[in-house]
């Protein structure tokens, strides 16, 4: 007895239409899976807003400043920009806070009851780019650590911390602007030169590799006016 083959359909290979059903379903997530997909979701999406709000802030400084979302310089932390400008150099870490109240004592931020490390965490990041720019530039290059809450929640500030400054986002164009012009343009150029280069973070770069790159005119890096706040 002859066989007959569908061409279309070569015996072994397709699954018949009932497996292929079942084999094409996607299996349900269970309730515990969709509320962590959710709530996922909902951070993102909460962490995308945060910034483009700071993104506009900073914008806002102009063309003589330089931002550099610092991610894209391969250090881990999310919504913090390297900010170089006629004022200086800062580190701004943006923190969201939505509605809950802020308790701000010195060193200890405390929100919705809990004691967060933001200060310790914008100095440390505030020290790791400063050494990091002053080995490439031959330079001391100082970096003041910024912390910047985004959120309608009120601030209450029972004492504020030594070393680094603390605002809300939406002040943070007329903040960083009030350090008027401590540097000249051509060396903001330099600094955001600096902070662009790959040997800069490279944390085993050779020293030859740092000594090769040359930035400098015989200008120093701390090209100040000598005019504060």
């Amino acid at each position: 007895m002859t066989g007959f083959l569908d061409a279309g359909r070569p015996p072994g290979l397709i699954p018949t239409d009932r497996d292929s059903d079942h084999l094409l379903q996607a299996p349900r997530p269970t309730p515990l899976e969709w509320a962590r997909r959710r709530r996922n979701d909902r951070e993102a999406r909460r962490a995308d807003a945060i910034r483009e709000r700071a993104v506009n802030r900073l914008s806002r400084l102009g063309v003589q400043w330089k931002v550099i979302d610092i991610a894209e310089l391969g250090l881990p932390a999310k919504n913090t920009f390297l900010a170089i400008g006629p004022g200086g150099v800062f580190l701004v870490t943006i923190k969201q806070h939505g509605r809950t109240r802020v308790r701000l004592a010195g060193d200890v931020v405390q929100i919705d009851g809990r004691r967060l490390t933001y200060i310790a965490e914008a100095k440390k990041l505030a020290d790791q780019a400063a050494k990091a720019m002053s080995r490439t530039a031959g330079s001391s290059i100082p970096v003041t650590p910024v912390l910047a809450f985004a959120g309608t929640g009120v601030i209450d500030v029972h004492g504020l911390p030594k070393g680094c400054v603390v605002t809300s986002y939406r002040e943070l164009d007329y903040l960083l602007g009030a350090y008027g012009e401590r540097i000249a343009p051509s060396t903001v150029s330099k600094l955001y030169s600096i902070a662009r280069h790959p040997v800069t973070w490279a944390d085993t770069a050779p020293r030859a590799q740092v000594q090769s790159y040359t930035w400098y005119s015989g200008l120093t890096a701390a090209d100040k006016k000598g005019n504060g706040r």
